[in-house]
């Protein structure tokens, strides 16, 4: 930023302050909304599972033995699938090792990355995720090791993300609570889709065009 950029920006914000040196002070905003859910943890689960179904995702419940047959069902014929370099190796089906492609968190900055050329040539994404909100149906993303930087599961075209029941809640305040407040959010509510003029859906537009979640208990 130049000089006088930097002058004028000083100045604006100076007159601003002068102008409001002598204003009364709001009011607390009053926070009667709820912030702590009073229902049952299954209950929780099941009302994420029907957000989620309406969004037209595909929901599936899973154990940890049974996990990586799931994901590599979901995979099926991919040619090539990206997964964070944090996430749990313990999740990933054996038979897919050759078509795995691993995304460091600060690969966008090495020669070998995988830019959006390379992720686009990706079929399918496999992340975890840091809390989902049952209320909206919304899961989120902080770029934690085993979710990866936003990219991979903006790109390509199928999203297989795993969800820990105990990182299920009920509503946003205390999804909230569990996220770093300087963290980049991604919240995903089903499969990129948008309408158009005509109200006609038109998937993946800004995103997978599939997602698939599996809740892991």
């Amino acid at each position: 930023m130049s000089t006088a950029h930097t002058e004028a920006k000083a100045e604006i914000l100076a007159r601003i302050r002068g102008a409001l040196h002598d204003a009364p002070a709001p009011a607390p905003a009053a926070r009667t909304y709820r912030r702590a859910s009073e229902r049952a943890g299954t209950e929780v689960v099941e009302m994420l599972e029907d957000r989620l179904v309406d969004y037209k995702a595909g929901v599936h419940r899973e154990t940890p033995e049974s996990l990586p047959g799931r994901i590599a069902e979901l995979l099926g014929a991919s040619a090539r699938y990206v997964v964070p370099a944090g996430i749990d190796t313990a999740w990933l089906p054996e038979e897919t090792a050759a078509r795995r492609a691993i995304a460091d968190p600060n690969d966008a900055r090495k020669p070998s990355a995988l830019g959006v050329r390379e992720l686009n040539a990706v079929d399918a994404v496999v992340t975890s995720s840091t809390v989902s909100c049952a209320e909206t149906g919304t899961i989120f993303l902080t770029g934690r090791p085993d979710e990866g930087r936003r990219a991979i599961s903006l790109v390509p075209d199928h999203h297989i993300c795993v969800v820990p029941l105990e990182t299920v809640v009920e509503l946003i305040p205390e999804a909230l609570t569990r996220i770093e407040p300087t963290a980049p959010v991604t919240m995903i509510s089903g499969p990129s889709a948008t309408s158009d003029i005509e109200l006609e859906r038109v998937e993946g537009v800004h995103g997978p065009r599939r997602l698939d979640v599996i809740l892991l208990g």
